[in-house]
């Protein structure tokens, strides 16, 4: 039989508290240390939509990358929009645990998992760790053969889950990719880091910051849905778990992504 503090003590050490921001919070949020657990749902964010997943396949544990509670809250009414998430997950008995920045700096973490969906090799990070030099935040790995920029993000875009947002590019459409930086969720602090590769897929990139980054040569920039960046992780991290304990994994699909409508402007200018 496992238990929650089976599950926990495994993913602790694997991805350690003290790795995360000073600002994050992770570990575990809900659930009884003594409680049984056969089955776990991981997902990218702990939304009404993933609870209902979680109670549909029995799970008793969700492991979710974005955390519930990142910022102080002065009730978990149910008349509140995160009062009812933990109120329902207590009713169902399923328990929370969150891996966000931790998982993000560990090797492999989140940004592997995004890179080898797009096939990168020789993978660094984009920007150290000071607590391992194989750890850090995204990374910086070469394509198995060059692509043009254009081409690249045709990749990107079949390589990544499917979302309304898909995935822009911008720079020169022509330009040859041999090495690409990756970053899974927001990487707009990373841009500077990102000089060292040919092109730079991330999400949540600013208007301003981006064209500058372009204009004065940098590479090319490929912008995806921040749900579809770390999506990958959810594979990586469930494995781990299923390996390591007797419990069955599932990894949510569902699209947890705000943006869901999209349409191209018309190519005729009027």
């Amino acid at each position: 039989m496992t238990i929650l503090a089976d599950v926990v003590a495994f993913l602790d050490d694997r991805y350690p508290p003290a790795w995360a921001e000073s600002w994050d919070r992770v570990g575990l949020v809900l659930g009884s240390f003594d409680a049984e657990v056969d089955t776990v749902l991981f997902v990218v964010d702990c939304v009404p939509e993933t609870v209902e997943e979680a109670v549909s396949v029995g799970a008793q544990l969700i492991v979710a990358h974005h955390p519930l509670l990142l910022r102080g809250v002065s009730t978990l009414a149910p008349t509140t929009y995160k009062g009812r998430i933990v109120h329902r997950l207590i009713r169902a008995g399923i328990g929370l645990f969150t891996a966000h920045t931790n998982a993000d700096v560990a090797a492999p973490g989140v940004s592997d998992a995004l890179a080898l969906a797009l096939g990168l090799r020789d993978l660094r990070p984009l920007r150290p760790s000071a607590v391992s030099s194989d750890m850090g935040t995204g990374r910086i790995g070469t394509l198995p053969s060059k692509l043009t920029a254009a081409a690249l993000v045709e990749v990107a875009a079949r390589a990544l889950p499917p979302t309304a947002w898909g995935v822009r590019g911008s720079g020169d459409a022509d330009r040859m990719i041999e090495t690409v930086a990756v970053c899974g969720g927001s990487g707009d602090p990373f841009l500077g880091d990102a000089m060292a590769a040919d092109a730079y897929l991330t999400s949540d990139l600013r208007h301003h910051p981006a064209s500058e980054f372009v204009s004065n040569g940098g590479p090319v920039l490929l912008d995806a849905a921040h749900w579809a960046t770390e999506r990958p992780w959810l594979d990586l991290v469930a494995a781990e778990v299923s390996g390591a304990l007797p419990v069955r994994t599932v990894v949510s699909d569902i699209d947890t992504d705000p943006w869901t409508m999209h349409c191209s402007s018309p190519k005729e200018v009027r």
